[in-house]
Formats: structure tokens, sequence, C-alpha cells
């Protein structure tokens, strides 16, 4: 994975806007083609998807800002053609609501939903600033003490495109599986941002929250973990500059684990949450 960029990429200009770009067909319908560039082991990522039905939605719906996405994961997407059709729920004057499926096709030319949401849009700039929390901040190492994929003495065994779009650089103490240690812990931080330096938006956030290696790493487990569902809300625009992500999960059974996602800005703000529910390989 590339270090960030010396040219930063502006918002709009950038490799992730180009592939979550969708076309108009005709109203509520939308073309893709799924980029290649964002898969893990050949699964297309769903953070990227999220993005994606985002921005069609956002084209739907008379409010720009995502704040909240709920989506469900029906089959695993391929890069390739897809279409999203979207449908408009409600619209009021602080919130719009909305609904998106992606469909992808089979080799017969059948029609396969891959995933579908249901979201609520606004104007992220019209929130007032009040902010009561007790939340606070990750504790992440600074940048320079924290390994990224380019450290990794090889190659993720069935390819990771997605690493050499992103900046990665994950805490030592959630790096264990790495190193054939595992702590236990469900646990995974890590400073994020796009590899070409475009600073994040609404819509990189669905991304982020869904952009590191799985918790399941830390407890041992291996293999790929496919997000069942996944809700992420956007609390605010996040200032320029790198994120910090942290993951957990404190509950694994049945073979299902949740994993909770804060994401914070440089201004030590919480600007994204999200839960998922993953299935886990329990075995080899």
């Amino acid at each position: 994975m590339p270090e960030a960029a010396s040219v930063q990429a502006t918002v709009g200009d950038s490799e992730f806007d180009r592939d979550t770009e969708v076309t108009r067909r005709a109203p509520g319908v939308y073309d893709i083609d799924l980029s290649a560039g964002w898969t893990i082991i050949g699964a297309v990522n769903g953070g990227y998807l999220l993005a994606v039905l985002g921005r069609a939605l956002a084209d739907a719906l008379p409010h720009d800002d995502p704040f909240t996405i709920s989506a469900y994961y029906l089959t695993a997407s391929q890069p390739g053609p897809a279409v999203v059709r979207t449908d408009v729920v409600r619209t009021g004057r602080t919130l719009s609501t909305g609904q998106a499926s992606l469909f992808q096709y089979d080799d017969e030319g059948r029609e396969i939903e891959r995933i579908r949401v249901l979201a609520s849009y606004g104007d992220l700039d019209s929130l007032p600033d009040d902010v009561r929390t007790t939340a606070k901040p990750p504790a992440i190492p600074p940048i320079e003490q924290c390994f990224g994929p380019q450290d990794a003495p090889g190659p993720v065994p069935g390819g990771s495109a997605i690493a050499d779009r992103l900046f990665l650089k994950l805490d030592p103490a959630t790096l264990g599986w790495a190193l054939g240690a595992p702590s236990g812990k469900g646990e995974m931080r890590s400073w994020f941002g796009l590899a070409d330096g475009r600073d994040a938006d609404p819509f990189s956030l669905l991304l982020a929250v869904d952009a590191l290696p799985p918790t399941a790493f830390e407890m041992g487990l291996k293999g790929w973990v496919p997000t069942v569902e996944l809700t992420a809300h956007i609390r605010c625009r996040p200032a320029p500059g790198p994120l910090r992500v942290a993951i957990t999960t404190r509950n694994l059974a049945g073979g299902f684990l949740e994993e909770d996602a804060e994401v914070w800005d440089s201004a030590d703000r919480l600007v994204a949450q999200s839960r998922q529910l993953a299935r886990a390989r329990l075995s080899d």
C-alpha cells in the first residue's frame, strides 16, 4: 500500500469518486461498473458498496447527506456491471428517506439482488453545534509508530486490491494476528484515509466503517468474515486530515459476531458510528 499521495486528490477528483460514480439511466435507476480495485479475496468490499448506494440515493433524494443507512448484504457482489434502483419513501423539510437495491446478473442473464438499503438523508451543515458526549477518541499511537499492509512480510493470500487504495496504519496492539499471536481481544484500531490523499466526506465515512481487517483476526479466526447487516450513522462532516477508526467485538456466538465502529476526525469529533453483524468461520 502506498503512503499518502504527495499530490493530494480533492473531493470529486479521486479514484474513490470515480469508482463510486453512478450514471442515471432513468428516474431512480442508475448504472455502475463495480471496480475490482475495491475487492478483498475477489469480493467487493461492503463499505465501498455502501458508498455506491449512498451516492445513488443522494441523487434520488432532495437532501445530499446520509444521516443513517442500514444495509442487508444478500449475495456477494463481483466486479463488473451493476444497476441500482431507488425508491423515495418520504420527503420532509429536514429529513428524507429512501431505499435502494443493487443488482447484478448471473451467467444465464438472471437478475440477482446483491444488497438492499434503507436510508435517511439530511443536511449535515444545518445541524446545531451542541455536543454532549462521554465518548472519547481511541488511544492510537502516532502514525509513525503504526504499521500498514506495506510492512507485512508478504501479500494477503487471495489478494486484497483495496489495500492499495487506502492509507491504513494499524495500532501495533491490534496486530498480533499478523504475527501469528492474536491477542484474543476483539479489537482493531487504525489511522485511516484514502491513498491519494483525498480528504474524508460523508460517503468515504461509509467506506471507513467497513475497511479495516476484521476483529475476528485478533480473536484467532481466519478467512473471510462476510457482513450480513450493517447500519452506519454519519454524525457530522469530517475535518480535513487522517481519521482514526476503532472497531470492537464483544460477543461471538453461534458463528456470528458484531462489530461496533467509531470514526473520529482530526478535530477529535466522533463523525461516524456503525454496528454490523457478520458471519465468522470457526474452523479451517
